[in-house]
């Protein structure tokens, strides 16, 4: 679709790829309206919108209202320790129910096109000699990746049945100035100079720089040939885990302490200590061919990762220590 077919609504605009969108597209000089929990969410948009809570009764008729495009990337994520009685269903109501029933209304409104943040655990949660593709079997393995596989299912099926153009993004793990959760953690490990016996580790892990990741989305937003496509997206090089660590070391100033270990007795400490899922993010591999993305759109990563990699721990160093 051309930027000026309508107004582009984006929701969970005041999370962390929310709002680097919100500022490329102002930057671009996109027309688009913030959809969030309460105003002001400090998106920088001149139109923010409350909308509530999302759920499956989020009333999304007056935030639609000369919309041509929506970018949905609110969703219920990771949640550590979930206590929910039934998670996946909490994930189901959220991530699946309430997603189908904002794109029926955006539907019935004349939005022409939805591009929806999906995620590479669609895929599943490790490679071993290949990466994934679009070409693979979708395989989730947790809560959060069925809830998105069954999101874009119900995406594609609304899609064909009111020739709403649906365009599916699936980023491996997002990093850059705001990150939460295990990539601020790795930063603040990587910081204080402790020890990390992993330099042993042998894997591949793909990344996405938020930035090439709004830039990913815009190109999705604009280009016709996205129509009815899903995309992997990635930086285009992966990394090992000493290697990431190395590298974040070095934009920080500081030498890595990176020490051998044997991987099999790594697993067998993790496993003692209940860490197993933590380790075999670390130790595993997770890789992905984002060249559909590149041939179909012409889309190139604006950002290396080394340049993603120093923006964050300037961040880091300004506002998270």
């Amino acid at each position: 679709m051309t930027p000026g077919a309508g107004r582009i609504l984006v929701t969970g605009a005041g999370g962390f790829v929310g709002r680097a969108l919100c500022a490329a597209l102002q930057q671009e000089k996109l027309t688009a309206i913030a959809a969030l929990r309460r105003i002001p969410g400090g998106t920088g948009l001149a139109q923010e919108i409350a909308v509530g809570d999302l759920g499956p009764d989020t009333d999304w008729q007056s935030a639609l209202q000369g919309v041509g495009c929506v970018v949905h990337l609110a969703a219920r994520t990771h949640v550590l320790n979930d206590r929910s009685a039934d998670p996946l269903a909490e994930y189901r109501r959220i991530n699946v129910t309430a997603t189908e029933h904002l794109a029926r209304q955006a539907a019935s409104c004349g939005v022409r096109r939805f591009v929806f943040l999906s995620s590479i655990k669609v895929n599943g949660e490790a490679t071993s000699t290949r990466p994934y593709s679009e070409h693979d079997a979708p395989r989730p393995e947790d809560a959060y990746g069925i809830s998105k596989r069954e999101a874009e299912d119900a995406l594609r099926a609304i899609g064909s049945e009111t020739g709403m153009e649906i365009v599916i993004l699936r980023p491996p793990l997002v990093y850059g100035p705001g990150v939460k959760g295990n990539f601020l953690q790795l930063l603040k490990t990587v910081a204080k100079g402790l020890p990390l016996p992993l330099a042993s580790i042998d894997n591949r892990r793909s990344l996405v720089y938020v930035g090439n990741l709004v830039d990913a989305i815009i190109t999705c937003i604009r280009e016709p040939a996205a129509a009815g496509k899903t995309f992997l997206v990635s930086d285009g090089e992966d990394l090992s885990t000493p290697e990431m660590i190395r590298r974040l070391a070095r934009a920080m100033g500081r030498s890595p302490r990176l020490l051998p270990c044997p991987p099999a007795l790594l697993a067998l400490a993790a496993r003692l200590l209940g860490r197993e899922a933590a380790f075999r993010r670390l130790s595993g591999s997770l890789a992905v061919d984002s060249s559909l993305l590149r041939e179909t759109l012409g889309w190139q990563p604006r950002y290396s990762v080394n340049q993603g990699f120093s923006a964050t721990v300037q961040w880091y160093d300004r506002d998270a220590k």
